[in-house]
This record gives structure tokens, sequence and C-alpha cells, in this order.
């Protein structure tokens, strides 16, 4: 299953690659800020929402589609920034929060300091916990480890098990959490999916374990390397920080939790897959996921707006993701940066997807006329939940 739109001829070459690269200009942006202060703290959210915003505005979309036979050995360049953000994002916030809290720390008042620790939230969600995504889906060891990395700086580890055993598995059912529901606001999702994601990871890893005759308790479950990266983490935020320190590093990790919940309400918010009956529901397709085809928050994001693909080969590296036409998947009109905005202000949401997911519908399900156990995720859970 391939989208219709035509091949790029050129996949691989270093020049299609470095618009991916933007996302290293978002380090220095968050020196200047802790360096300089003031009005300076403010640039890494506005980088990331209005700039590349803006850059969608100008740029449009982008329609082609690479080769998705490509083989590694040409996507160095892609793989490349996967690889090298890990430990610059590390090194980054880690040298945040000694310098902030340092002897040269004055320059800085406390609103200051907690706007710009909002904005590296902004930037280890948007960006860290994204490539954390792209990197957990991949076979080789290494970058699986520096997925589990990325997730212990924001203290949301169990998202790897999470995404990996019940999401691209469950997707579009009652028992995907993070498939928001028709008409539910993201103020009332948001506590839903922390509190539910954690435990369906957790049962997850244990039903896995069970299934190889092993308690939940033995070492071999991924929970214990989890919390041993989390206690890393905290234990060296307050060892170059102190109490203030660890309350920093707490904020940014709580913001970048936020900003991965609200990508994942936009991702399927209203999308089901029919119940055919007995707990059985259909594949998962190319209609169970909003895409959004705007090339520059593509560029930020690394194809995550290519959505109906990753769900279709999900180990498929990011680059060589397909787009998809309006009459293949539902689209998103504008991208994550304005959507997930949009999303914090419930009525505007409504407003301007309610009636997509109500025309989704009629297109992909006439048959079906009374919605409300798909609006209530009351459809009986899928076999062998």
């Amino acid at each position: 299953m391939t989208s219709s739109s035509a091949f790029s001829k050129r996949t691989g070459a270093i020049g299609d690659a470095m618009p991916f690269w933007m996302s290293l200009l978002l380090i220095p942006l968050a020196v200047i800020g802790a360096v300089h202060g003031g009005w300076t703290v403010i640039l890494l959210p506005v980088a990331t929402w209005y700039f590349f915003s803006a850059l969608d505005a100008v740029l449009g979309l982008n329609l082609e589609n690479a080769d998705p036979d490509t083989p590694e050995t040409r996507l160095s360049w892609y793989k490349a920034i996967t690889l090298i953000w890990p430990p610059l994002q590390f090194a980054l916030l880690m040298w945040m929060i000694w310098y902030v809290t340092g002897p040269g720390d004055a320059h800085l008042s406390a609103l200051e300091t907690v706007v710009l620790f909002f904005g590296v939230g902004v930037i280890t969600g948007t960006v860290g916990i994204n490539y954390a995504h792209e990197l957990m889906h991949q076979r080789d060891r290494g970058e699986r480890f520096l997925a589990d990395a990325l997730l212990a700086m924001v203290l949301y580890s169990h998202f790897r098990s999470e995404h990996l055993l019940v999401h691209h598995r469950h997707v579009g059912t009652p028992r995907d959490p993070v498939t928001a529901r028709y008409n539910e606001g993201f103020h009332r999702f948001y506590p839903r999916v922390l509190k539910q994601s954690l435990l369906s990871a957790f049962g997850a890893e244990k039903a896995m374990l069970a299934r190889r005759g092993k308690p939940w308790t033995d070492l071999s479950n991924p929970f214990f390397r989890y919390w041993a990266l989390q206690g890393f983490m905290l234990l060296l935020a307050v060892l170059l920080g102190g109490g203030t320190g660890l309350l920093l590093f707490l904020w940014q990790a709580g913001v970048a939790i936020w900003q991965l919940e609200l990508v994942n309400y936009v991702e399927h918010y209203g999308l089901t897959r029919k119940h055919l009956g007995d707990g059985r529901y259909e594949h998962v397709k190319p209609q169970h996921s909003w895409n959004a085809a705007h090339k520059a928050s593509n560029w930020l994001l690394i194809n995550l707006q290519r959505h109906s693909d990753h769900h279709y080969k999900p180990d498929r590296r990011f680059p060589l993701l397909q787009t998809y036409t309006h009459s293949e998947a539902p689209q998103l009109p504008y991208g994550y940066p304005i959507m997930t905005m949009a999303a914090m202000v419930p009525p505007v949401w409504r407003r301007v997807m309610n009636k997509r997911v109500r025309r989704w519908r009629e297109l992909y399900y006439p048959e079906i006329t009374d919605w409300r156990a798909y609006n209530n995720a009351e459809n009986p859970m899928p076999r062998g939940a």
C-alpha cells in the first residue's frame, strides 16, 4: 500500500536531508535565552509554534513521496539528526540547569527562568519525544536506548511500552487511551490519558511477561530500566542545581508531556475503527489517522504528520513515509503547530474539527447511523485486549 503521489528522485541527497536539521537551530536559541534573559526567553516557543507555522503558510504543502524501497545506506544524513539530538539535548538540559542555578543566575528573574524552562520543555517535547518516537520503532538496540534516554529526560519512559504495545495495536478502539473521542475536549482528554496510558503500558508489559511464565517483578520488565534512567536524570538535576534544579527539571518535563499529548490528541481525534461484532475490529487503514502535508512543520517533526503511513509501516524511516491524498486519508487544515494551539481552546477546536469528523463518517461509514457507542468508547474491548 502506497500513496498515489509521484516518487521523488533525490532521496538520500544531503541537500534533501538538511531541512530536517533545522531543529538544531533551537539549541542556540535556548542558550541565548539563558545568557541574555529578558524577551529572549520566549524565543523557543515562538520559533516552534509561530515561526514554523509562518513557514508552512509561505512554503505550502509537500506532496512528493520518496521511493519506499530506498536502501538504508542512502538514508545516513536523515538518520544522523536523530542520533545527534539525544546527546545534544542531554548536554543542553543539564547545562541550563547548572547555569541558571549557579552563581551567575542573578541576571534571570524567577519569571524569566520559568518562561525559559517552559521553552525548554517545548523542545524536549516537540523535538525530543518525537525523535524518541522515531528511534523506538527501529530494530537497532542503540537507537532504542537513545529513545529511552530521551524519554527519561522528560519522565515519560512508559510511552515506549504504551505506544508500541497498545497504541499501534488498538488505535481507534476503546482499548487505546490516546485515541481522542469525538467531542472530547483536550482538558478532559489530558488527565484521562495521563492515567490510562501509564496503567495500560504497565499492564501490557505485565501481560507479556505472564505469557512467558514470569511475574512483573522479573528484571526483564523494561519498567525497571525506565525507573533507573529517570532516577539518574532526577539525581543529576539535583546534583547540578539543588532543589531549584529539580523543580526546573520537573517543570520542563511536565511541559514536554503536555506537548506530546497535544499531538496525540490531534492525530486521531474522532477517528474510530468499525466494530465488526464480538470484539473484532477492522484492520487499521490510512483513514484512521489525521494527516498534514505542510512542508515546514514536517521538517520540524520529521514527517510525523504523515501519520497514516506510519501506522501502516511503523518501522519505516521518516524520510520514506508516504503522504496521502484527500481521497485516501483525512487531512488537517493546518500543520500540527497551529492545530495543537487550537486544541487548547475547545470551542475553536470543535468548530474546526467536528464538521470534518462528520464528513469523514459519511464518507467511510455511511452504513453506521448510531455513533453513540463510538463517541463514548462504549463498544466492546478488542479481542485479546
